[in-house]
């Protein structure tokens, strides 16, 4: 159970954060739904970054279920080499269009039931798209968000799933999607895995990280 003066605190971090980031969106360019989660999809393991100069190059070619339905496995490998697990990508957009077509009418449904079922699809994904395409309430945590939302005490949880519901619990629905940025934001350009920048950070103050360094630093356990 989470005492008050951490809830306040969390609130004190949430509320910095939304007024470092706010207005921050999705760095992957897309034009509709199934460019989203195609690019999600492939932006596992790989920075958008790189997913971008890859789904600039797909998208030419095959910008919707139907005609990426119609390259072969090989032919997609070659169109997204340069991201990480291509070769296993490739089969899921392959499979995922082809499912699209048979039984959405190339349409990607707006239910997250239906996506999670969705070769490639799992639960951070479907999240992403439910929130970004379809603008309905949901929180992806994927690493950034998992490692920051843990080291600032926001939450305390093992794996994904926990993550979420613990931000949840804390956060609006609707502000979930708007949070997913703030945390990601913060994740890849302040609170980085291997070297955070904590002199930069706007809720340096706030964070147990900050304290715990601090103490190292003066010698005390």
């Amino acid at each position: 159970m989470m005492r008050e003066q951490e809830k306040q605190r969390n609130q004190l971090i949430l509320e910095q954060l939304e007024k470092t980031y706010g207005g921050a969106g999705p760095e992957l360019e897309y034009k509709t739904p199934f460019q989203l989660l195609t690019a999600v999809i492939l932006s596992a393991q790989c920075t958008d970054k790189q997913v971008n100069q890859v789904t600039k190059r797909l998208f030419a070619v095959s910008p919707d279920a139907e005609s990426m339905a119609q390259l072969t496995v090989p032919q997609i490998e070659s169109l997204i080499r340069g991201v990480g697990l291509f070769r296993n990508k490739a089969k899921n957009l392959s499979m995922m269009s082809k499912q699209l077509l048979q039984e959405f009418r190339g349409e990607v449904p707006e239910d997250r039931q239906a996506l999670e079922k969705l070769p490639g699809v799992g639960r951070k994904t479907a999240s992403v798209v439910l929130s970004i395409a379809f603008d309905q309430p949901a929180l992806a945590v994927d690493t950034h968000v998992f490692r920051v939302a843990n080291r600032m005490g926001l939450t305390q949880a093992k794996n994904p799933y926990e993550t979420e519901v613990q931000l949840c619990s804390q956060i609006d629905p609707s502000k979930w999607a708007d949070a997913h940025h703030w945390l990601i934001h913060h994740g890849r350009y302040c609170c980085k895995a291997r070297a955070p920048q904590c002199e930069i950070c706007p809720v340096e103050s706030l964070c147990p990280k900050f304290f715990e360094n601090r103490k190292e630093e003066s010698g005390h356990a």
